[in-house]
């Protein structure tokens, strides 16, 4: 498929889908929670996403082999990517999904606050510091809101876990972006991390406690969806469309992630979300939006290509 100026109808229905896909996967992470620990299920994710990967790669004929000197940018991207989905998955224990993905979802805010400060060419103008600005906003709002039910359903550590992993999140993108990883293709990026943090979450696995809690197949297949569905073939055709689409484009679409999140957490799992929840829902959504909105043209200025 060739490449695309503007996003198209097939375009905008696929990462729409993508969003709800990441919806999904918060939900599918809570509930495998209950049946595996929750690093021990992040360990094996990465491990069984090795393997789909793998197979993919050599389907598509890109070559297992790294580019030279990447390993070093490889590596810590990958421990990097192992921190954050231990925070992640600790995080869905914790709290809920609703205020999990108001927060995780964030990322972007952090993925641009790092680039103004350490690539070049990735500097905050006006209109993107308006919008970190608003969606900062709203994740303090989500922090600092304590009402509700039960500490469970508002952990103040389940909160501070999922900000430290979309920070992690954002980590590994600007190492992607301002390293030597940026040779690799999309695919063996995404390689490098699932495994590098496998044997990491394996072990570390061993200090949170039993593996196995009260298993049941639904929890196996929530584990085979997160490695074949969401790791493997979903980040694998999000990279396609990165592709074949404009990225600032493709990254406008972010900010669905956590409105899907919040309304599948209440749907699937009859979650609570109170006025607070909402009112900081809509203000990260409104700052990705304004973060990742084309900037105007002046009258008579020729109109660029994002």
């Amino acid at each position: 498929m060739e490449k695309r100026d503007r996003i198209d109808a097939f375009g905008a229905v696929s990462l729409i889908c993508f969003s709800v896909l990441l919806g999904f996967n918060q939900v599918f992470i809570k509930v495998v929670n209950d049946g595996l620990q929750p690093v021990f299920f992040a360990g094996l994710r990465s491990a069984g996403s090795v393997l789909c990967l793998g197979l993919w790669i050599w389907v598509r004929g890109i070559g297992l082999r790294p580019t030279p000197g990447v390993w070093p940018a490889g590596v810590a991207a990958g421990a990097i990517f192992a921190f954050e989905f231990l925070l992640l998955f600790i995080a869905l224990d914790l709290t809920t999904v609703a205020r999990t993905s108001v927060i995780f979802y964030s990322m972007p805010v952090w993925m641009a606050l790092g680039g103004h400060l350490l690539i070049p060419g990735e500097r905050l103008t006006l209109q993107k510091s308006l919008g970190l600005l608003l969606a900062f906003a709203g994740v303090v709002w989500a922090i600092l809101n304590r009402s509700g039910g039960s500490a469970a359903e508002a952990s103040l550590m389940g909160d501070l876990f999922a900000l430290a992993a979309a920070m992690g999140w954002a980590a590994v993108g600007l190492i992607a972006k301002g390293s030597r990883l940026k040779a690799e293709p999309p695919e063996r990026q995404l390689l490098w991390q699932v495994t590098v943090s496998a044997p990491i979450l394996l072990v570390a696995a061993f200090f949170f406690g039993p593996f196995v809690r009260d298993l049941q197949p639904i929890h196996l297949w929530g584990l085979a969806f997160q490695i074949v569905i969401l790791v493997s073939a979903g980040f694998a055709f999000w990279f396609w469309l990165l592709s074949i689409y404009p990225a600032a484009s493709v990254a406008a679409f972010s900010f669905l992630a956590p409105i899907f999140g919040v309304a599948l957490g209440w749907l699937l799992l009859d979650e609570p979300i109170g006025p607070a929840l909402l009112g900081a829902l809509a203000l990260v959504a409104l700052g990705l939006w304004v973060m990742n909105r084309p900037p105007r043209q002046r009258p008579g200025q020729v109109p660029q290509k994002v």
